[in-house]
């Protein structure tokens, strides 16, 4: 049996979306599970970003290269005629929203965000929160009505299975992959502790988007609390902008306004972060919602000691191989820095253990459970239109 795979990428704009989307597409072995082709629509920016295969088609559309609501109506209107005209036998939607009525389709849930109230509501009375109630609508509609349903870790499955009442029968879980490029190409070097001095702290590096529920002003008060208490210490916070950028800066503005040792960096792109992780000491990570925490996977593949939130997915997917924190808490976040600043060896042991772990977060990995997942899928729906 040869099939056609349709890719809708009409909501994958940047972040962990579209990386996931070209790494997969870099790592497919098609013909292991009987495809021969695919089609992915998406903006041309999107479609840029994608390396050209002999057996892939990028079909750029200009209704994808407007606003929202444009998109929302290329969705609506154009992409199942789109489908049914590529003869695709599954179309796959990693953006998790979908309002088409093709069939049949696989969805991915990448966003815990919108599913829990309490996280939404640090954005308060906002376009943001209504966006994300929305947004917790369309995608239980979707999540419904969906063939078959990818989770990324067995928190995010719980999560969402007690929310929405009904589920695909077919459920997958599959973790999304660590590039090679965060992977040091030599020996990692830690330095002991009387090499943390005031001249050369220990480098403290928070990476994430700054958004209400990342907590970059919380790290930013323990780390100034270390430091008044004679520690010598660094944080480098980066990221882009987002929901929680007022009011970092201002915390940074009171703590250290001359960033001498609290700066936020903004964003770096992507192919030169590895280079970001190799010259810190230690990687925090303080959110307290997340589906696939990327971020901690790169920590773990840099070879970085973690000290991590103990909140959402982390602990299933950091395992023991971390210190962890409250991430609303000043005095958990600095006690759980200096237990790591303190010990050398706990620094080793953990940073080894993480990084043999995290070897089992890899793109071909994830690939290849996708398609095979995806055929599953075909053949069970032409099975039950045989029947």
């Amino acid at each position: 049996m040869t099939m056609i795979l349709g890719i809708d990428a009409f909501n994958l704009r940047s972040g962990g979306g579209i990386t996931h989307l070209v790494e997969f597409l870099k790592s497919a072995g098609l013909p292991r599970y009987g495809f021969t082709k695919v089609i992915v629509w998406g903006s041309s920016g999107t479609l840029s970003k994608i390396s050209n295969q002999e057996w892939l088609v990028k079909d750029s559309q200009k209704l994808l290269d407007g606003g929202f609501f444009l998109r929302i109506y290329w969705q609506r209107f154009k992409l199942k005629n789109l489908a049914l005209r590529a003869n695709c036998d599954v179309l796959f939607v990693p953006g998790g929203s979908d309002s088409s009525g093709f069939h049949p389709i696989v969805t991915m849930s990448r966003n815990i965000l919108p599913f829990d109230y309490c996280e939404v509501m640090r954005y308060g009375i906002s376009f943001s929160s209504l966006k994300f109630i929305l947004l917790r609508f369309v995608q239980s509609r979707t999540f419904m009505n969906s063939d078959g349903l990818i989770f990324l870790n067995e928190y995010a499955r719980k999560k969402i299975s007690s929310i929405v009442d009904i589920l695909p029968s077919k459920l997958s879980i599959i973790p999304h992959g660590v590039s090679r490029n965060f992977f040091p190409n030599s020996s990692r070097v830690y330095r002991l502790n009387s090499e943390f001095t005031k001249i050369s702290p220990c480098k403290f590096l928070y990476v994430s988007s700054v958004e209400a529920y990342k907590h970059q002003w919380v790290v930013a008060e323990a780390v100034a609390q270390l430091k008044a208490e004679g520690y010598p210490v660094a944080l480098d916070i980066v990221g882009p902008s987002g929901g929680g950028m007022s009011r970092l800066t201002k915390t940074l503005r009171r703590l250290d306004a001359n960033g001498e040792f609290l700066r936020y960096l903004g964003p770096v792109p992507y192919d030169i972060l590895s280079e970001v992780y190799q010259d810190a000491d230690i990687g925090i990570f303080a959110s307290t919602c997340e589906n696939m925490p990327n971020t901690l996977v790169e920590y773990m593949a840099a070879g970085l000691p973690i000290a991590c939130s103990n909140r959402g997915p982390m602990p299933e997917i950091l395992k023991s191989y971390g210190i962890y924190f409250d991430p609303e808490s000043v005095d958990s976040i600095k006690f759980a820095l200096i237990e790591l600043m303190s010990s050398y060896d706990l620094r080793i042991s953990l940073s080894a253990s993480a990084f043999e772990g995290v070897k089992d977060y890899s793109w071909e990995k994830c690939a290849d459970e996708t398609l095979r997942f995806l055929s599953e899928i075909v053949s069970t729906y032409k099975n039950k239109g045989s029947n």
